[in-house]
């Protein structure tokens, strides 16, 4: 007894001994969980996406915040011949998926719950064609849609109007347009901004076409954006394009991070609205002739805001149409519209624009891929329900990505040109096609609303998101 208590009374030694055996037995413990169904055969997610890079000999991005703390159960188990059955069986249980960037290239994505596999949209669009078979039945199946959705956005009731005046910057002369920035109050104390481009001459009323920003780098300042603003002004239509939420000036409001939030899809649609408002509310708008047109999550609000809203007479949703991706970002599919109605999905959403011209713009290197074989002919069948097939059309560039390039710019500018009866031809060079170098591309201040360091933001904006929350309930 004595030899014993003389082998431990050093104290460190004995506290340094406890610690060892602790940690041997529980790396013993834990090498049982990974093993046993006593433990599900845990590993961590981190340690299988490396082993299955080995394994397959493939590259799986992602950031550390995305793989903390997270657990694949039964992991040995779900290896399966190929890295991409294998990475979607792993990532199941835990309701995130990889999107295939390139060759052996994966990337881990949040908010990945709307992709379902191509085939299986096609199911689903199967599905939705069987609940109507003609006019009358289709409507009563939007009608269906169109308060639920609406409900799903927290806007039913809408929120009370604003009535501060537009904040508008003094205004710039280009050749043959004119921009002034603008911003425009769609909470108490919440500014959505943009820039909205007129003609330089014009008499009577003229078009409106919508512009709503989609998650591209450099947002609504972009140089594809000034040039698709830009070119629909000089043809003679007044073009507005605005910031996503917590996007561009709204980020002197509100943190990046809150745009990946529910209530940005709320936002967002609040703030097409109240922009329609306005914009219907000016002596030289024409209410007959309003277009909304936007890329990627602009596509999106392109998309939903047409089919929720009467006064939109045309639009042209860019590279986002997709019978099995709704949307990977809350600001799209956050809130709970597509489950309306039992189920729906982009496409049938896009066809309650019928009988609506629409010109919907799909590329090869997205889930915009199969728009010509599948999506468009389900929007055909819903367009012939009014004997207005030739309303909905398709400019499909199988070779190109995801953008709203040069190409996809031309497509849209006849069709609205066409449609809303504009003068193209303002726009031609001498060998008569379309000639976008007369537009001046102006560097990020030029387009700011509130200065370069936001010394202009009204004294009561508000910040935060939690203020946001405030705002919007009281606003109800």
């Amino acid at each position: 007894m004595n030899l014993r208590v003389s082998k431990y009374s050093n104290t460190n030694v004995f506290i340094r001994w406890v610690v060892a055996t602790c940690c041997l037995f529980g790396s013993v413990a834990a090498q049982a969980q990974n093993n046993t169904s006593d433990f599900d055969y845990k590993k961590p997610l981190k340690q299988v996406l490396t082993e299955v890079q080995d394994r397959f000999h493939v590259k799986v991005k992602y950031s550390e915040d995305m793989v903390k703390d997270q657990w694949v159960p039964y992991a040995d188990w779900r290896y399966k011949t190929t890295a991409a059955k294998t990475l979607a069986a792993v990532l199941a249980p835990l309701d995130m998926k990889v999107n295939e960037e390139g060759p052996n290239t994966f990337k881990l994505k949040y908010f990945e719950y709307s992709r379902i596999t191509p085939e299986e949209g096609r199911e689903k669009l199967a599905y939705l064609s069987s609940l109507y078979h003609d006019k009358a039945s289709w409507e009563n199946r939007k009608a269906d849609l169109k308060p639920c959705m609406l409900q799903a956005l927290q806007l039913s009731p809408m929120p009370a109007k604003v009535k501060s005046k537009p904040i508008i910057t003094k205004k710039r002369v280009m050749d043959g347009y004119t921009v002034e920035n603008i911003a425009i109050e769609t909470l108490p104390g919440v500014y959505v901004c943009g820039s909205l481009y007129k003609p330089l001459k014009y008499k009577g009323k003229i078009p409106v076409v919508l512009c709503p920003d989609g998650h591209f780098g450099d947002g609504r300042y972009r140089a594809d954006g000034q040039y698709r603003y830009a070119m629909l002004a000089r043809m003679g239509a007044m073009a507005i394009s605005y910031d996503l939420f917590a996007w561009g000036e709204s980020l002197l409001q509100f943190d990046g991070k809150d745009h990946r939030r529910s209530l940005a899809m709320t936002i967002q649609a609040l703030n097409s609205f109240r922009i329609l408002d306005y914009i219907l509310s000016l002596k030289d708008a024409d209410p007959t002739r309003v277009a909304i047109t936007g890329a990627s999550g602009g596509g999106s609000q392109t998309m939903l805001v047409t089919a929720l809203d009467d006064r939109i007479k045309l639009s042209v949703p860019v590279v986002m149409l997709s019978s099995y991706f709704s949307g990977g970002c809350p600001c799209e599919s956050g809130l709970p519209v597509h489950l309306c109605g039992g189920g729906t999905n982009n496409d049938e959403v896009a066809a309650m624009a019928a009988p609506r011209p629409q010109l919907v713009i799909s590329d090869g290197g997205d889930w915009s891929a199969n728009v010509p074989d599948t999506d468009l002919p389900y929007l055909q069948k819903i367009y012939g329900y009014y004997g207005k097939i030739e309303l909905v059309q398709n400019a499909h560039f199988p070779k190109e990505g995801h953008d709203y390039g040069k190409s996809k710019r031309l497509a849209m500018y006849d069709f609205v040109a066409k449609q809303f009866h504009l003068n193209i031809d303002a726009v031609k060079g001498v060998d008569g096609k379309v000639d976008e170098s007369k537009v001046t591309i102006e560097k990020y201040p030029a387009m700011y609303v509130f200065g370069p360091k936001g010394e202009n933001l009204p004294a009561n904006a508000i910040h935060g998101f939690e203020q946001l929350e405030k705002v919007f309930v009281a606003a109800k």
